[in-house]
């Protein structure tokens, strides 16, 4: 199943897209309770959103080898997880502004886990048993502000900084998953998905030990390789097998 979250006429709602394109809309929510309406739409016809608002916007900063190489980082000896923020979440197609005093702007493409029910202290062999579905996002960060900013609140949260989508997809092989990141058409990053330094289920349990994760929550899963600067209009497609593509503009912004 593919799950949207779309707008039209000024509504924004939740629906299922078939592999025709169309869009039925559903009453309720794909989380909670839900009941499949006769309203059906051309996906052309809608504006896409950012398929879904999670109440905790987590993000693994280091799971894959050649870019913790790249980033001339250490390699960490256990999963850790940090945090996002959801005012730089923007859907596919939006674009991503780049503020006029960024000199280093890069890409990230990431799988990204929906959770789907509340846990708490699950184990790994549990752990896939609260997952919801997948999707992609492009983790954008400022490379010079990362250094210099303990925290990474502009780095990696600056408004735009985050897309996500294009929907969420319930059923995908991840052994079989390759991400692939064109820029202008141009493949500049391609590796296995799979080829994590921890894995999802390593994440989920370890967090879980601490925090709650929640309905709607997300984790984004990190990123191999390493990014060229992005310029003004060029445009990043991420694409996950058996997910589809994340498409975004890069729009450099001027000085006030």
């Amino acid at each position: 199943m593919r799950w949207i979250r779309y707008s039209l006429n000024n509504e924004t709602n939740y629906g299922l897209l078939d592999e025709n394109d169309r869009v039925t809309k559903i009453n309720g929510s794909p989380l909670t309770e839900y009941e499949l309406s006769t309203e059906k739409y051309q996906l052309s016809d809608l504006k896409l959103e950012v398929p879904i608002i999670p109440k905790t916007f987590y993000c693994v900063g280091l799971n894959y080898i050649a870019h913790i190489g790249a980033e001339g980082l250490s390699i960490p000896t256990r999963p850790e997880i940090g945090y996002r923020a959801n005012n730089a979440l923007i859907a596919h197609q939006e674009e991503v502004l780049m503020p006029a005093d960024a000199t280093a702007i890069q890409y990230e493409g990431e799988l990204v886990v929906v959770i789907g029910k509340t846990v708490k202290n699950i184990s790994r062999q549990e752990a896939s048993q609260c997952i919801f579905g997948y999707t992609m996002g492009n983790d954008v960060s400022e490379r010079n502000w990362q250094k210099q900013d303990r925290t990474f609140w502009r780095s990696k949260n600056s408004d735009t900084f985050k897309p996500m989508g294009p929907w969420i997809a319930t059923d995908v092989a991840l052994g079989e998953m390759q991400t692939t990141v064109a820029v202008n058409d141009v493949i500049t990053t391609q590796f296995n998905t799979a080829d994590m330094l921890f894995g999802i289920d390593e994440f989920i349990s370890e967090t879980s030990r601490y925090i709650t994760l929640h309905a709607g929550d997300v984790i984004w899963m990190g990123t191999d390789g390493n990014s060229p600067n992005l310029q003004h209009n060029d445009r990043v497609d991420i694409s996950l097998t058996g997910l589809g593509t994340l498409s975004n503009r890069f729009i450099k912004m001027t000085a006030e």
